[in-house]
């Protein structure tokens, strides 16, 4: 899947979920759940023990939905993820190494930025949406307002995200948004229906904008 086919499909879910475990096997049955609630883009961190192996087998279940790789913290992560099959590639900060190779290979790449100038610089590296990390220092007020001088920057919050403020997020601007433990929570105690039920709780409440 080409780039643009990958932020297309993205945009339209408006839901990213951040998927993470202590261990394999609870990541991948964390995955399992938000799936079955709706969910159709996985972001999986590379804290997951063996992140490449599960994202190599949610591809594999899963055609219909998106597997991209989280936490990136540099090119050298970034190669195995997409040898692994993440469909794109999300940093918590800026990296032009990560940038470059994602570009090389046609795979979306969203870093985490806070200030203007990180924006603006990764807007001239090619990146075409922007994670606003962590989202819970920020009003969603800030993307409405950074638009102004900005028109052209998209941006998806992660962090802060809740069943109250989402649509608050999404009306003001927000392409799509990240979600990690409002959904994903309950897999701590082995709660794979609650994470069902708030992924479908999710899904819901972003399509009703």
């Amino acid at each position: 899947m080409q780039r643009y086919d990958v932020l297309q499909q993205m945009t339209q879910s408006k839901l990213a979920v951040v998927i993470r475990g202590e261990t394999m096997e609870t990541a991948e049955k964390t995955a399992d759940a938000c799936v079955q609630g709706g969910v159709r883009t996985l972001e999986v961190t590379f804290t997951v023990p063996h992140a490449d192996q599960l994202m190599e087998r949610l591809a594999a279940k899963y055609a219909d939905a998106l597997v991209g790789a989280g936490t990136v913290l540099d090119s050298e992560t970034a190669r195995i993820a997409i040898l692994s099959g993440a469909q794109f590639i999300v940093s918590p900060t800026f990296d032009i190494g990560t940038v470059k190779l994602c570009n090389r290979y046609s795979v979306p790449y969203l870093p985490g930025c806070m200030t203007v100038n990180e924006m603006m610089q990764a807007m001239e590296y090619g990146v075409s949406i922007v994670k606003l990390f962590p989202g819970q220092l920020f009003e969603p007020s800030f993307i409405k307002n950074l638009q102004g001088p900005l028109p052209t920057v998209q941006i998806m919050p992660t962090g802060g995200i809740n069943l109250d403020n989402v649509q608050s997020w999404l009306q003001a601007g927000a392409i799509f948004v990240g979600v990690g433990g409002e959904i994903t929570a309950p897999a701590k105690h082995e709660d794979y229906e609650q994470v069902k039920a708030l992924a479908a709780s999710f899904v819901e409440k972003v399509s009703e904008g």
